[in-house]
């Protein structure tokens, strides 16, 4: 046994652990049972998985060790516990999307129903996906400065506090290019942060309350054309039920007793057709302002608080090293998500963010030397 291949099985032993534990904390914190039971259901295949690779490590004469999780899934454990399975479905489905081919190539999975589980795995979490306001491919969809409102919350709390910090740094070390007067710069990074944190918070409201209107408008037009043809939208619903595998008599009758009371059939119709969940409708754009606002306040107050403190070069160098930490931990917090190496996400952030930084800094000590003679 050659050692990349010792390696890859770690790898993949590891990769079915930190999967067991995740599936295990996210069955354990899901409120609805029957979720809860795929999620334990998908553990227990996991599991097993675990157990076909311990079995190749050790019989190549290496003991893979105790069955602990990696930081990254001890992350997503502590997310789920605190916040909810549903606060990590995304990164987790994600996750076993992007790997549901990685045995593919590996020859020992062969003769093994193991590919087609960690398929079956992909499909089953992009179901939950669907059912869920998250949508079965949101985690595709963040745009800087409109995160999508019911989306993955801890990505978007990431992003806007990674927001609030690059641009701030950026500014605060724009001005020091020109000038090391410490009032100026306090000055300058308050601003900033009030300017900014104002804007993302009016961006996310408007962006809400835009996708509540349309969808309300939607709604309503159902809710018309319910009225309009009632007969025409039970065909639609039938059609829908057929597709989830009732019998065409089932499904007939089933749309029948829903268009008796249109409440309910429009709430369907919603739902199915749409992809709209009445009872959130994109959920409350004053909540979704007052936490962009909070993040990018957070965030950008990094490169701001040595301002306080210190005077001159002193704070400007602070400044610097305060906001390459939190670019680092930003970084870090980012590949939990994406699921890269930590080292490599926290090292690509630092040098994106410290070439912002030195590119404003550069332009700011060329217009202060313009300015000043």
């Amino acid at each position: 046994m050659s050692t990349p291949d010792i390696h890859r099985y770690l790898a993949n032993w590891q990769a079915e652990v930190d999967s067991t534990e995740q599936y295990l904390a996210m069955a354990a914190h899901e409120p609805d049972e029957g979720t809860a039971r795929v999620y334990t259901n998908l553990a227990d295949i996991e599991r097993k998985h675990v157990d076909f690779w311990e079995t190749r490590l050790r019989a190549a004469g290496h003991d893979p060790g105790p069955r602990k999780p990696s930081w990254r899934a001890r992350v997503l454990v502590f997310c789920a516990k605190r916040w909810g399975a549903k606060s990590v479905l995304q990164t987790v489905a994600s996750s076993e999307y992007e790997s549901r081919n990685n045995y593919v190539p590996q020859t020992e999975t062969a003769s093994t129903a193991m590919t087609s589980e960690e398929h079956a795995h992909a499909r089953v979490l992009r179901s939950l996906l669907a059912k869920t306001d998250l949508g079965p491919t949101s985690f595709m969809r963040t745009e800087k400065g409109h995160k999508r409102v019911g989306g993955n919350a801890l990505r978007a709390a990431v992003l806007g506090a990674n927001d609030g910090l690059s641009s701030n740094l950026s500014l605060v070390m724009g001005v020091a290019g020109a000038t090391v007067e410490t009032h100026t710069l306090l000055l300058t990074g308050i601003a900033g942060l009030l300017a900014g944190a104002c804007s993302m918070a009016m961006g996310e409201w408007i962006s809400v309350t835009s996708s509540r209107e349309m969808a309300e408008r939607e709604m309503r037009t159902e809710q018309d054309e319910l009225e309009a043809n009632p007969e025409e939208e039970m065909h639609e619903l039938q059609l829908i039920y057929e597709a989830k595998g009732l019998s065409p008599a089932e499904a007939a009758e089933f749309s029948r007793k829903l268009v008796a009371d249109p409440k309910a059939a429009v709430d369907v119709l919603a739902r199915e057709e749409l992809g709209i969940d009445p009872s959130e409708l994109g959920g409350s754009p004053w909540v979704a302002g007052g936490t962009s606002m909070l993040l990018f306040a957070l965030g950008a107050l990094i490169p701001v608080l040595p301002l306080f403190l210190l005077k001159g070069t002193a704070a400007i160098v602070a400044s610097m090293l305060c906001g390459a930490t939190g670019l680092c931990l930003m970084g870090t917090a980012i590949a939990v998500f994406t699921g890269r190496s930590a080292i490599y996400s926290a090292l690509r952030q630092l040098l994106l963010g410290l070439l912002a930084a030195g590119a404003t800094f550069g332009i700011g000590r060329l217009i202060g030397v313009a300015i000043g003679g």
